[in-house]
């Protein structure tokens, strides 16, 4: 290591990538027991505050794979999360919207994010918080990465 480089743990990139799995990580967890991924709360989410949609704006929304959306919407669908109809103007669209069941889970998804930002952020106050969220915004990804075809 040359002198004043930063050793290679304290990297941005692995950095980010350590505290990302552990956020991964704990959010899998804390909504394991709602048996949810972080992509089903955050697409319960959006629904519950946008209220009805088509699929393909709730697809421009979320910024994932057609077929991700397609899975996270059927597995949803599956469990009486959401619910997709046939838009009457163009029955070649979907309307999607989250039905009464999906709000109740989801008051159960936010409890369980709110737990672990919690604990993840106990070090950080209101305006650090702020900046992250800011800065992390700005960081260049795509969804045409590999990762975002995971679940």
């Amino acid at each position: 290591m040359t002198r004043g480089a930063r050793p290679e743990t304290e990297r941005l990139g692995l950095l980010l990538a350590r505290h990302g799995a552990i956020a991964n990580s704990r959010l899998r967890q804390a909504l394991s027991s709602i048996a949810l991924s972080p992509r089903h709360g955050i697409t319960l989410t959006h629904l519950a505050g946008t209220g009805s949609m088509t699929q393909q704006r709730l697809l421009d929304v979320l910024r994932v794979d057609p077929s991700v959306l397609v899975t996270l919407l059927n597995e949803l669908e599956n469990e009486g999360l959401v619910q997709r109809r046939r838009d009457p103007a163009d029955r070649r669209r979907h309307i999607v919207e989250i039905t009464p069941a999906g709000s109740a889970v989801l008051k159960q998804v936010e409890t369980a994010v709110d737990h672990v930002e919690r604990d993840l952020f106990a070090d950080l106050d209101a305006e650090q918080l702020g900046q992250l969220h800011s800065l992390l915004n700005r960081v260049r990804t795509s969804v045409n990465d590999p990762a975002c075809v995971e679940d």
